[in-house]
């Protein structure tokens, strides 16, 4: 993987990533938790559609390494409801 793939790659997550925190609703992180939760979201939404047996509907190709979109997106919108859950508001 070339330097430019590895930039890519993580502007790619980044915005999956930012992505998954609209539709979930939460928006307390940072440019680089952002791109960590679409990591996150990558890997834990490919695992569920491989358990349910759904196909992988959109995948970016970065070197040798597939990023799947569509499921990392929805993957991340997951784990970040469920990790709201579990933080406690600001009363302001």
């Amino acid at each position: 993987m070339t330097v430019t793939e590895l930039i890519l790659l993580l502007i790619v997550a980044g915005i999956c990533g930012s992505l998954g925190q609209g539709i979930a609703g939460y928006s307390r992180t940072g440019c680089l938790s952002s791109i960590a939760l679409g990591f996150i979201g990558a890997l834990f939404g490919a695992w569920i559609s491989e358990a349910i047996g759904l196909p992988e509907v959109l995948n970016v190709r970065f070197g040798d390494m597939n990023f799947p979109i569509i499921w990392s997106i929805a993957g991340s919108a997951i784990f970040v409801a469920v990790l709201s859950l579990f933080t406690r508001r600001r009363v302001r």
